[in-house]
């Protein structure tokens, strides 16, 4: 069975046994209200908790166990193209309908919710879902009081990583108001610390997620830059897309306030 092709194609029945790849995604067709729909999660969706308490879970996002989803005998099952694996994805295909996203950036993002509506058959949920995070996110763009800061965002210790380009952490970046100090390289290039003040960044952002950055962190990056702010962020709200983006722009606004008002230079915002 080949994967769901058109942006405008919905099944003739809404999906009864629901498996999602992708935890950005469980956490979307739980605000479609889809709780008795969905029957498979990864390890990784953690949210809600109640579902990663009381869903099966058929691996990780790059290590799914096919003979856990067979069990499950979807009707339909989200993935992702950068967050699993091709080869995995499409041998679930030779069995099930299997809908791929491809989020980069906030427009892909809304398409993405309004194309699981679709899916789902929650059309104006999903509909009311993405009138309400424009709202948020232009809020936050007529915040005229914030200056836009020169920032870093680190999503791994050795070797280091940080978001550059092409990714949709990027877009969060650039929609919070910063400048993206890597913004020429492109995905999720290797950096050194040494390197760091040759790009002169206001700001390091350091990720919860996927590496769990801490305060034990924030000595390494006072030495290589020690007029840098450095604070520690919430990784969901610049990396999950779905309904975690009706949360953002807040987080985001709060996240500026702190930035403003703090002197020093170590700020915790992690969840």
């Amino acid at each position: 069975m080949p994967l769901l092709p058109t942006p405008a194609l919905a099944p003739e029945r809404p999906p009864q046994r629901i498996v999602s790849l992708v935890p950005s995604q469980t956490e979307l067709l739980w605000s479609l209200g889809l709780e008795q729909e969905v029957v498979g999660i990864t390890k990784f969706c953690v949210r809600p908790e109640a579902w990663f308490r009381q869903k099966t879970r058929v691996g990780g996002t790059k290590t799914i166990h096919l003979d856990r989803v067979h069990t499950l005998q979807p009707d339909l099952i989200l993935a992702n193209y950068e967050e699993n694996v091709r080869e995995q994805v499409e041998a679930l295909a030779e069995h099930y309908p299997v809908w791929v996203s491809n989020v980069n950036d906030l427009p892909s993002g809304l398409a993405m919710i309004a194309q699981v509506g679709i899916l789902t058959h929650r059309e104006v949920e999903a509909k009311t879902l993405i009138e309400r995070i424009e709202s948020a996110f232009a809020s936050l763009s007529a915040d005229l009081g914030w200056r836009p800061r020169r920032a870093a965002y680190f999503i791994w210790r050795k070797p280091w990583m940080v978001a550059g380009s092409d990714t949709f952490i990027h877009a969060m970046l650039t929609a919070a108001g910063f400048d993206n100090v890597f913004a020429s390289a492109r995905r999720y290039p290797e950096v050194h610390l040494v390197d760091l003040p040759r790009y002169d960044p206001e700001v390091l952002l350091l990720s919860s997620e996927p590496y769990p950055f801490s305060q034990k962190h924030f000595a390494e990056f006072q030495e290589a830059c020690s007029h840098a702010q450095i604070l520690l962020v919430d990784g969901q709200m610049f990396s999950w897309y779905g309904s975690r983006l009706l949360e953002a722009p807040a987080y985001f606004k709060q996240l500026r306030m702190n930035l403003s008002r703090n002197k020093g230079n170590a700020i915790n915002l992690a969840k």
